[in-house]
């Protein structure tokens, strides 16, 4: 199986399009030996891999391949998602802090407020 189709099988992406473009754009990496994939790598069972999404860097390990597009409570039984809790946490602490609400009228942020938001978001 193709490994877009898998991220989108699992519900990892939306759309398997989406799934394809974050291959191509290095966000989906192989853990054993941090190499990036491209959307046509075969998947197997046992291998283990690394995903940014929207700033959330998720593990998840492959447990078996789905013959389509499973539904949600059916996910556990073809992956597991081996994030640590440090992860979620920081995604929790992130949200307490919206940077990126602005008060009415204050405009967009400025060049220097968009690094500091997206280095705190994505590292």
């Amino acid at each position: 199986m193709r490994l877009d189709k898998y991220l989108w099988a699992v519900r990892l992406y939306k759309t398997r399009s989406i799934a394809a473009d974050a291959c191509a754009n290095g966000r989906v990496k192989l853990m054993a030996d941090g190499r990036e994939l491209k959307p046509s790598h075969d998947v197997k069972v046992g291998e283990r891999y690394g995903l940014n999404l929207d700033g959330l860097h998720k593990e998840v390990e492959v447990l078996s391949l789905p013959p389509n597009r499973v539904g949600a409570p059916l996910v556990q039984g073809f992956m597991i998602d081996r994030t640590p809790e440090e992860e979620y946490e920081r995604i929790r602490m992130a949200r307490q802090y919206v940077f990126e609400k602005r008060d009415r009228g204050v405009g967009r942020p400025t060049k220097r407020e968009r690094r500091e938001i997206e280095e705190f978001k994505y590292k």
